[in-house]
């Protein structure tokens, strides 16, 4: 028997996700899945999800031969995905709904990120906007490996209908 997301409207929330959990909450897939678990949740407040980082990862091919370095971009994406987990547990269609970044600001990276290392990510909720039709939300996250903050990032993001942007087969309405 599988065990579904706490809906919006129950009392009693879940505190962590495993992978299947993050699956039916966040749109990504491999290779740009870039958190594997959860441990902690507080609604609208706090979540803190890994990345564990290994030498399969499809971008070690290429940044850099010899010298494998997570991207610091990635980092920032795994921040925002984690901050989406978050959010989107509080969306109640958010399966026709995805979070797109609006802003990065203050980002920082302070150590390279490499193969094995296990990429622990803690996101705040800055702030939270819900009017008719428009959500958005800015948050402040920070990445550590073994103690150590190797990169941080607040990121402002709203949530849109999956459908924006991909046009339609009458043509009006398409996106560039």
């Amino acid at each position: 028997m599988m065990e579904s997301i706490t809906p919006v409207n129950e009392p009693a929330a879940k505190t962590g996700l495993d992978i299947h959990d993050i699956l039916r909450i966040l749109p990504h897939r491999y290779p740009f899945l870039l958190i594997d678990r959860v441990l902690e949740l507080k609604r609208k407040e706090r979540i803190v999800a890994i990345k564990n980082v290994t030498i399969n990862e499809p971008f070690f091919n290429g940044h850099f031969p010899g010298m494998p370095i997570m991207p610091g971009v990635l980092i920032v994406e795994a921040i925002a995905q984690a901050g989406g987990a978050l959010l989107l547990t509080e969306v109640e269609d958010r399966d026709h709904k995805i979070m797109v970044f609006t802003g990065i600001d203050r980002a920082k990276f302070r150590r390279p990120v490499g193969p094995g290392d296990q990429l622990r990510i803690e996101v705040e909720v800055a702030g939270w906007r819900a009017v008719p039709r428009m959500t958005a939300a800015k948050m402040h996250g920070c990445a550590y490996v073994n103690g150590k903050r190797v990169a941080e990032a607040t990121v402002s993001c709203q949530l849109i209908d999956s459908e924006r942007g991909r046009g339609d087969s009458s043509g009006d309405g398409a996106a560039e």
